[in-house]
């Protein structure tokens, strides 16, 4: 089950990918909740500079602590909102572990579910990130391009085209 906040973040996604995410939450033993959905631009630099100095450098240069995003504004599937972070919720706690039986078990169901995950990411594994499998991991030009010229509604039409070709319609 999904609780208030999760879906009202769910409200600000792509129909889809909330649809998906609902069906992910009724396979899973416990509740999750969308931790994260859509992302401003701004929202997303916010995040980006997390654990880097006013140049863009790492803080910690060896382990990185404290980075929580590769991506800057216009570089995350957030901003297009097709993607969303979810975690477990145990005995009414958010479980940040990342590492466990839960969190195997979400990556497991979310592949039944058609979403994509971050986990399996060479460079930046990012557990709670799930994604619609038939968009890119990454929004290339073309995605930033539609939403400078016509905005969400644009990207939202991109999508449902996308979901269109991928089943063969």
């Amino acid at each position: 089950m999904l609780d208030t906040v999760s879906q009202q973040r769910l409200v600000l996604v792509h129909p889809e990918l909330s649809r998906r995410v609902t069906q992910l939450s009724t396979l899973l033993s416990f509740d999750i909740r969308v931790n994260q959905g859509r992302r401003t631009y701004p929202e997303q630099d916010v995040l980006w500079h997390q654990g880097r100095n006013q140049d863009g450098t790492y803080i910690d240069p060896v382990h990185h602590i404290g980075v929580v995003t590769n991506a800057r504004g216009g570089h995350s599937a957030h901003n297009f909102c097709y993607a969303v972070d979810v975690a477990p919720i145990v005995n009414g706690v958010i479980d940040w572990n990342g590492k466990d039986e839960k969190w195997a078990e979400v990556l497991r169901e979310a592949a039944n579910c058609d979403l994509a995950e971050g986990a399996t990411w060479r460079t930046f594994p990012d557990e709670p990130h799930l994604y619609l499998k038939e968009m890119p991991a990454d929004p290339d030009d073309n995605l930033r391009y539609i939403f400078t010229e016509g905005g969400m509604d644009a990207i939202y039409a991109e999508i449902d085209r996308i979901l269109a070709v991928a089943k063969g319609a």
